[in-house]
């Protein structure tokens, strides 16, 4: 028997390719099901069939099934009503609507109810494959999206750490380990691996957890205000200092202080923070007594601070007070498997973020990002990701979306000009001058031209109008 002519609620038949394209063809009319059944069976698809919408939701609730195909007017059970109840039985599948009696109120009525697009008869071949083969497109997105969710939820780490690569789970577990004890803890890797995100695991995960987390760059401060920053100052102590102030140790007693690229700081201050771990005290600039403070210290660097010590720009002895316990967070490019996960996490934050239906990215752009070497690693990731999901007009990223060096092969030396504009050169011929060279650049691609100046192909359309005829520019 076969698919075809399977009853409703027979046993799925056995199929050979586990992934192969399964089509449910919903048509009233035989010789019409049959015609469509046998183009889908050439282009390599599995194909089920049913004679009215009734028999389709047996069949869906059997069987998994990629895309529906179905007539919008059928006795019993029309398509916009099976639409509706294929949302609860293979809430996963896409559908496609059929109708010789296609009107925008029938289409808007369609997508209003969730069907993926909607074609009109007589059936052409091209447009009837073209649209379930991007239905199935899609629906593979959206389910392959969901499962990396679900990974995502069972990979979730302390405090938020995401991943499935064998130095994170390791990473987890010894914040897991570490967080509970008052050791102080030397946080090591790359710019944007995220030291301060695993320095905030720890805090979580330490009896410290409900008291302050306090954070201090000791790269982005000069010396001067370093040191006022950390140990406060009293009034008198410089000129300008007109009232005592807290330092970053006060603010911390009681939980933790994060010292991030301590690597970069000043040898006279080095001696202060050593003293400070040792005596469990700190004295404010222009301050005649100690101040007592319980302070977790943690410190984080991208430098190797031993090789610091070696050339004698770190001091020894803070070295080996600070890296009690030393932790590695590892660069993004040898985190195997993390990239997808990371990339889901990401487009659901920005996507809520800024108010976008982002609900996944094509296999042609997430190949592109596994192919990057990532020297700014997760950091740079998440900004990539957040550009995409603003760019972002449809519900799914692709690789032009991406920008440099992302974007699609050949598009890169295309789009890799410099306009020379004379000063003085009005602002509307500036605006045309540059919609004009993208556009040349772009091969006269509006949709490559309007992603790359980020604005919508129609805002581009409008323009060349407009600066066509300025008298429109005022209407």
């Amino acid at each position: 028997m076969t698919d075809a002519a399977q009853p409703p609620g027979a046993p799925p038949a056995p199929t050979a390719d586990p992934l192969q394209p399964i089509v449910l063809i919903v048509d009233d009319e035989a010789a019409h099901l049959e015609s469509l059944k046998h183009i889908f069976e050439r282009e390599n698809m599995r194909v089920l069939c049913a004679g009215d919408g009734e028999q389709a939701v047996a069949i869906a609730r059997e069987q998994r099934v990629n895309v529906v195909l179905t007539d919008l007017v059928m006795p019993r059970l029309s398509g916009l009503e099976l639409l509706k109840a294929l949302r609860l039985v293979a809430p996963e599948a896409e559908t496609v609507l059929m109708t010789a009696y296609g009107t925008i109120e029938t289409a808007v009525e369609a997508m209003r109810e969730g069907a993926y697009d909607f074609i009109t008869k007589p059936i052409k071949r091209g447009v009837v494959v073209s649209a379930v083969r991007r239905a199935i497109e899609k629906q593979t997105l959206v389910v392959e999206n969901r499962v990396l969710r679900a990974e995502l939820e069972s990979v979730r780490g302390a405090q938020g750490i995401i991943g499935i690569a064998p130095s994170i789970r390791r990473l987890v577990e010894l914040i897991g380990q570490v967080g509970p004890t008052s050791a102080t803890v030397l946080i090591l890797g790359e710019s944007g691996t995220g030291k301060e995100l695993v320095a905030r695991a720890l805090q979580q995960a330490s009896p410290r957890a409900k008291r302050p987390f306090v954070a201090v760059n000791c790269a982005a401060l000069p010396e001067t205000i370093l040191e006022a920053e950390l140990f406060g100052v009293e009034p008198g102590a410089f000129t300008g200092a007109n009232e005592r102030r807290e330092g970053r140790f006060e603010r911390a007693d009681g939980g933790t202080l994060l010292l991030d690229e301590i690597g970069e700081m000043p040898l006279h201050l080095q001696v202060k923070i050593l003293r400070a771990l040792q005596e469990g005290e700190v004295e404010r600039l222009g301050g005649k007594a100690p101040i007592k403070v319980n302070v977790r210290l943690i410190a984080s660097t991208n430098r190797d601070l031993k090789a610091l010590v070696d050339a004698e720009k770190f001091r020894a002895d803070l070295y080996y007070r600070l890296n009690v316990i030393s932790l590695a967070c590892p660069p993004l490019r040898e985190r195997e498997g993390d990239l997808p996960v990371l990339v889901d996490h990401f487009l659901r934050r920005f996507a809520e973020r800024h108010q976008k239906n982002v609900r996944g990215i094509e296999r042609d752009a997430l190949s592109a990002l596994a192919a990057h070497n990532w020297p700014g690693n997760v950091r740079e990731l998440e900004n990539v990701i957040e550009r995409a999901v603003v760019l972002c007009q449809g519900d799914v990223i692709d690789r032009a979306l991406l920008g440099a060096p992302f974007g699609q092969a050949g598009a890169s030396p295309a789009l890799s000009g410099q306009l020379q504009i004379p000063i003085g050169t009005a602002m509307a011929e500036i605006e045309r001058r540059v919609i004009d060279e993208t556009l040349r650049q772009s091969g006269g691609d509006k949709n490559i031209a309007a992603k790359v100046l980020g604005i919508s192909a129609r805002t581009i359309y409008r323009r060349l109008e407009e600066l066509a005829d300025p008298s429109k520019e005022d209407s």
